[in-house]
């Protein structure tokens, strides 16, 4: 992919061929936004209006850790390919889900964890189909156009919770997740619709026998993942001490640095030693692996740390406010039908224009141009935030569905959420086509499941942080923050652009 802006013959020339390409990535990434939706705008709204402090909603957001380590059964999706059949299946399991937490009703108990850690699973294996499927589907050409609608739709995808929220308010929580089951049940159906896989492109992963033959004579390897597992799970140790009665662990997990320094800690000591391992004299053995081969492949390109640190923190201001907004929402004094209505009415349409205003700038200006320039109006909708927190002031959760939100008051708000609807699909329309065109086609799905894995960590991570924030700080002065998150990735742009440069060549 050039980094430079495409001649007149690079463009991609709009067919009934590609047409039909560009109607199954809408329909698709629709499917894989859905559940994003669901976790970032119904779990906050569902237990922020049941009384659950901010610091436990924050907590929740690391049982997205499913994105984060999705590259560990990526190669099973690549080898079994049926990428249509795998998006169905996770759709399946998605909406058994939402019949869970309309058949338990209220509560926050052991279950939810287990509940929602099911629900990331699922949609993490969603992803790795759908990203690795659309890849495959399209060629480099049409990666500008095609991510225009990756992002416009999957955003599409993420706003249809704001349908589910205004059902709350008609028929109650308990129905509005029977109506999502409905709806994630519908695009199980869609997908086995898609036309079938293409053949392989390039020769097949070896086989995991092999490889754990030799990962026998480099340990460092499997340290290195059981680090980076045990930090993930490390969250899960307060929940189930609290469920089994164990008063003294559970009093230690409630403080920050156990539930959030030491589980942090643990995943970046075991990615360093990943690094470490994967640059040893004796990793080149283990590059053809199904599982830790393309982590090799992709560390032993040069300035390829610096690139996954960009991936890390390119979108960290917009992910350290996401997973607050929505009880910001509520605390502000806002019903669950309002959230939605707006969501809807105007995010939708903004987010489909942003994604493909997005993906016409990067067609036109290149990948490079388009991540620092669409990466700075990604920025302001972390200020718009911040000037609605500091001008609307906050109610009681209780509150709220009484005393109601003074017009200007909701002018300011909807102003932040149209911002933010906007200039999201900007930054995401240069980021998704710089990670799509640094993926190797060969390992397409397995690559970008670590690239994409890696963007998750730190969503993850910033949820968690984004909880202790927005509580200890307030939301205006923790938004304000946020903004200032975005720009360190800046400094990690040239060896950004010598990546691009030699994707370009090879």
């Amino acid at each position: 992919m050039s980094t430079t802006a495409p001649t007149a013959s690079d463009a991609p020339v709009v067919t009934p061929a590609y047409r039909r390409k560009l109607f199954w990535v809408a329909l698709l990434y629709f499917s894989e936004g859905l559940p994003l939706g669901v976790f970032y705008d119904l779990f906050p709204v569902y237990f922020r209006q049941q009384g659950v402090n901010l610091a436990d909603i924050g907590l929740l957001s690391l049982l997205g850790i499913a994105w984060t380590v999705k590259f560990l059964w990526a190669p099973a999706v690549d080898w079994a390919r049926r990428h249509r059949w795998w998006i169905a299946a996770a759709n399946l399991g998605m909406a058994g889900v939402m019949l869970a937490f309309a058949a338990h009703g209220e509560g926050f108990g052991p279950w939810v964890w287990i509940a929602i850690g099911l629900f990331t699973v699922f949609s993490a294996t969603n992803d790795i189909a759908t990203d690795g499927y659309t890849i495959e589907l399209l060629d480099r050409r049409e990666y500008g156009l095609a991510n225009g609608f990756r992002i416009g739709f999957y955003r599409a995808g993420m706003l249809t919770a704001g349908v589910l929220l205004i059902a709350t308010g008609w028929f109650g929580w308990s129905w509005a997740w029977v109506l999502g089951a409905g709806v994630f049940g519908c695009n199980a159906l869609a997908a086995l619709s898609a036309p079938k896989e293409k053949p392989r492109s390039g020769e097949a992963p070896g086989s995991l026998r092999t490889e754990l033959a030799l990962l026998r004579g480099q340990p460092q390897f499997m340290l290195a993942l059981g680090l980076v597992l045990l930090g993930l799970m490390w969250p899960a140790l307060g929940p189930l001490a609290k469920a089994l009665g164990f008063d003294g662990l559970n009093a230690v997990s409630a403080t920050w640095w156990f539930r959030g320094a030491l589980p942090v800690g643990l995943m970046f000591a075991g990615a360093a030693l990943l690094v470490h391992a994967a640059r040893g004299g004796n990793a080149h053995a283990m590059r053809e692996g199904p599982v830790f081969g393309a982590w090799v492949e992709l560390l032993a390109r040069p300035g390829m740390v610096a690139v996954l640190l960009f991936i890390l923190s390119f979108k960290l201001g917009d992910a350290a406010m996401g997973f607050m907004v929505k009880p910001f929402w509520v605390d502000a004094g806002f019903t669950a039908q309002q959230i939605g209505l707006v969501s809807v009415n105007f995010g939708l349409a903004l987010s489909i224009a942003g994604g493909l205003v997005g993906g016409w700038y990067v067609d036109r200006a290149g990948i490079f141009k388009g991540l620092w320039v669409l990466g700075l109006w990604q920025a302001l909708s972390n200020l718009g935030y911040a000037c609605a927190a500091w001008a609307v002031p906050l109610l009681t959760p209780g509150a709220a569905a009484t005393i109601g939100v003074e017009p200007a008051h909701q002018a300011a708000v909807y102003a932040a959420s149209a911002l933010e609807s906007f200039t999201g699909g900007l930054g995401t329309g240069a980021f998704l086509a710089f990670l799509m065109g640094i993926t190797s086609r060969a390992r397409a799905t397995t690559e970008y499941a670590i690239l994409s894995s890696i963007f998750a960590f730190s969503r993850a991570v910033a949820g968690w942080a984004g909880g202790i924030g927005a509580q200890e700080l307030g939301y205006a002065t923790y938004f304000f923050i946020t903004f200032w998150l975005s720009f360190p990735a800046y400094l990690l742009l040239p060896q950004v652009r010598r990546m691009l440069e030699r994707s370009n060549d090879a």
